[in-house]
C-alpha cells in the first residue's frame, strides 16, 4: 500500500490517522479518533467485511536469541514496509503492544532504528491493571465478609431488599445459581442450605491462583481486623486478563471468557469464577474500549494494528485474533497480514499455532525465522553475550566455524515450524560486522534444513528497502504454499501427553509434573502455554545450540481457564520479571517546549 513516495515521507511523517484509514476504506464511522494520529478501529468492521476474501497471513519468529534480541520486532515492521511501501502490496502490520518495554528494559525494541519504527502508540495495559487489581480487590473483599458474617447476614447483604421489602437476584447471580442447580429465582425461597451453598464461596486461600510471584507481601494486617494473608504481583502482562483480550473473538465472547476464569479453588476442590464473584461483567465494562484495535503508521506509512501484548515467556506472546481478522478482510484476497510471535520459534510460534491459531480459525502461510550471525556464533560455542557489555571480538570477525556450528538452533527451529504445514523464510538480518561468507553458511543450512527460501536484510540501516528481498521471499512462499495447517497435538491428549509433545519439539526426553486436579476439574481439553525461558530449548538459559536429552521439569501447573489454556512453569521461571539496575527510564524525559518524548529512539 504505497500512499506516498518514501523518499519525501518521513518529512511529511506523521500523517492524519484519518489518512492511513481512508486507504484501508475505512470511514469516520469505523473508528474513533484518539487525538491526531491514533484511533480504534470498531469491531463493527468485521460485521461489515463478512463475506470479505482474506489476504495472506504470515508470522514472524526467530532463532533462540540472545539477550540483546535479534531484530525480530524490526524485521516485521521492515518486512510490512517492503511489501506495502515498495512492492506495492496492501498490507497491514497487526502489531502487539509494546507495554513499558522501552522504559524499562535495556533496549527499547522497535524504536531501536530510525528507519524502522512506528509512531509511539496507546497501551491498553491500563485498562487490564485496572480490571486485575478490581480483581484482586473483589477476592479479598469476599474472603474477609465470609470470614466476619453468618450464611444470613451475607445473603441478606449479597440480596437486600429493596423499599418494598422484595429481594431479587442480581442478574449475575443466575449464573451462579446453574452452576449449584437451584432453579429458583425468588431469594426468599431458598432453603438455609441453598443460601449457604450460594452466598459462601468458602475461597481456600491456600489455592488461589497467581499468588506464587517473585514479590510476598502479608496484606491487611491493620485493615482487615488482624486477618492477614500472603500473596503477591505478577506483571500485567502476563495476566490472565491480557490473554483474554490477546484470543478473545468478539464482546459476547469476552464476556463469557472474564466470566469463567478461575480464580482459585474452594475447600472442597471446586473451581471459582470470577462470575462467581459477581464480577464477569464489571471487568468487561473496564475492557470494553480496550478490545478494539489501536490503528497507527510506521515511518514509510504502512498502517499498523496494535493490539494486545502477552508476554511469550510466560504467557502466549502474540497480539490479538481480533486485530488480525480485521486485518485479513481490509487488506483482501492478495494482500499481506504480518504479525509476530515472541521470543524464539520454540515459544512464539509454537503458541502462535496452538493456541492463538486454534481459538481463531485462521491459517498462515508462510512463518519468517529471524536469524544473525551474532546469535548463531552465540549457539555455536561463543563467548557470553550479556546486556550492557561490550561484544567479544569473536562476534565482530568473521569465523565461520563458530556460525556453522551455531546452525543447529536454527536448523531445529526450522524443522519444528515447518512440521505445522507452512512454508518457512529465514531471514538474515545483516549487521555491519557479518561477513558474505559468514551469510553463506547459513542461507546454505536454512535450505538444506528444509527453508523455503533464506534471504539477507539491511531494514535495520535501510528501512523498507532493505527487506525487500524478503517481501518478494515471503510472497513466493505464500502463494506456493499446499498443505494445511497441522497442530503439534490433539485436545484429546491429556495434559502430560500435551507438554511431553512440546517438550519433544524442544529436544527434551519428557516432562515432569503432577497434573491430577486440572483433569479432574475437567480442563484436559485446553492447549498447553509452556512459561519457560526464552535463552534456549531448554529450561536451563545457558545450553546453547539445541541441546538433547535432558528431563523439562515443570516446577507447577496453573490455568488459565477463561483464556483457555494451561500453563506450566518451567524450571525457575519467574512470572514477574525483575529490572535491571538501570532500567531505561533514565533517559525518558519530555521536552516542555514541544511535548516531544526524549529518549525513544
Amino acid at each position: 500500500m504505497n500512499l506516498f513516495d518514501c523518499e519525501r515521507f518521513v518529512d511529511n511523517w506523521p500523517l492524519p490517522i484519518s489518512d492511513i484509514a481512508q486507504a484501508l476504506n475505512l470511514g469516520p464511522k469505523h473508528y474513533d479518533l484518539y487525538g491526531k494520529y491514533k484511533a480504534k478501529v470498531l469491531l463493527s468492521v468485521l460485521d461489515e467485511l463478512e463475506g470479505a476474501e482474506d489476504g495472506y497471513y504470515v508470522v514472524v519468529g526467530g532463532i533462540t536469541p540472545t539477550p540483546l534480541g535479534e531484530g525480530k520486532s524490526t524485521t516485521t515492521v521492515g518486512l510490512c514496509q517492503a511489501l506495502g511501501a515498495f512492492l506495492d502490496k496492501k498490507v497491514l502490520l497487526a502489531f502487539a503492544n509494546r507495554h513499558k518495554d522501552p522504559l524499562l528494559e535495556l533496549k527499547a525494541v522497535l524504536l531501536a532504528a530510525d528507519t524502522v519504527k512506528s509512531f509511539p502508540w496507546m497501551s491498553d495495559i491500563h485498562a487490564i491493571t485496572a480490571a486485575n487489581n478490581l480483581l484482586a480487590a473483589a477476592i479479598d473483599t469476599r474472603i474477609f465478609h465470609e470470614a466476619s458474617q453468618s450464611d444470613k447476614a451475607l445473603f441478606n447483604r449479597l440480596c437486600p431488599p429493596n423499599k418494598e421489602g422484595k429481594r431479587t437476584f442480581a442478574d449475575i447471580m443466575h449464573r451462579r445459581l446453574k452452576k449449584l442447580g437451584i432453579a429458583k429465582t425468588n431469594p426468599d425461597e431458598l432453603t438455609p442450605e441453598e443460601i449457604k451453598r450460594f452466598a459462601r464461596l468458602d475461597i481456600d486461600q491456600n489455592l488461589l491462583l497467581g499468588d506464587e510471584s517473585w514479590i510476598k507481601l502479608p496484606l491487611g494486617k491493620a485493615r482487615r481486623k488482624g486477618m492477614v494473608r500472603e500473596t503477591g504481583f505478577d506483571i500485567s502482562v502476563a495476566s490472565e486478563i491480557m490473554a483474554v483480550l490477546a484470543l478473545t473473538t468478539s464482546l459476547a465472547d469476552m464476556r463469557e471468557r472474564l466470566g469463567r476464569m478461575v480464580i482459585g479453588n474452594s475447600k472442597a476442590g471446586e473451581p471459582i469464577t470470577t462470575d462467581d464473584l459477581g464480577l464477569g461483567g464489571a471487568l468487561t465494562v473496564l475492557m470494553k474500549d480496550a478490545i478494539n484495535p489501536t490503528l497507527m503508521q510506521t515511518l514509510e506509512g504502512t498502517p499498523v494494528l496494535v493490539h494486545a501484548g502477552p508476554f511469550a515467556n510466560i504467557a502466549h506472546g502474540n497480539s490479538s485474533i481480533v486485530a488480525d481478522k480485521i486485518a485479513l478482510k481490509l487488506v483482501g484476497k492478495s494482500g499481506f497480514v504480518v504479525t509476530e510471535a515472541g521470543f524464539g520459534a520454540d515459544i512464539g510460534t509454537e503458541k502462535f499455532m496452538n493456541i492463538k491459531c486454534r481459538y481463531s480459525g485462521l491459517v498462515p502461510q508462510c512463518a519468517v525465522i529471524v536469524a544473525t550471525i551474532r546469535a548463531l556464533k552465540m549457539h555455536g560455542g561463543g563467548p557470553e553475550v550479556a546486556a550492557g557489555k561490550p561484544l567479544d571480538h569473536a562476534y565482530l570477525a568473521e569465523n565461520v566455524t563458530l556460525v556453522e556450528a551455531g546452525c543447529v538452533n536454527l536448523a531445529r527451529h526450522i524443522a519444528n515450524t515447518k512440521a505445522y504445514g507452512v512454508n518457512v523464510v529465514v531471514a538474515i538480518n545483516k549487521f555491519a560486522s557479518d561477513t558474505e561468507a559468514e551469510m553463506s553458511v547459513v542461507r546454505t543450512t536454512a535450505l538444506a534444513a528444509g527453508a523455503f527460501d533464506a534471504v539477507v536484510c539491511t531494514h535495520h540501516a535501510h528501512g523498507g528497502k532493505g527487506a525487500v528481498d524478503l517481501g518478494i521471499a515471503v510472497q513466493r512462499a505464500c502463494e506456493s504454499v499446499t498443505q494445511l495447517l497441522r497442530f503439534l497435538y490433539p485436545l484429546e491428549f491429556s495434559i502430560k501427553e500435551k507438554i511431553e509433545a512440546i517438550a519433544k519439539s524442544y529436544g527434551a526426553s519428557g516432562a515432569e509434573k503432577q497434573i491430577e486436579m486440572y483433569s479432574r476439574q475437567g480442563f484436559s481439553g485446553l492447549p498447553i502455554c509452556m512459561a519457560k525461558t526464552q535463552y534456549s530449548f531448554s529450561h536451563i538459559p545457558s545450553q546453547k545450540g539445541a541441546p538433547t536429552g535432558f528431563v523439562l521439569p515443570i516446577r507447577d501447573v496453573r490455568a488459565s481457564i477463561g483464556a483457555g489454556f494451561i500453563y506450566p512453569l518451567v524450571g525457575t521461571m519467574s512470572t514477574m520479571p525483575g529490572l535491571p539496575t538501570r532500567p531505561c527510564f533514565f533517559d525518558i524525559d519530555i521536552d516542555i517546549a514541544t511535548g516531544k518524548v526524549l529518549g525513544l529512539s
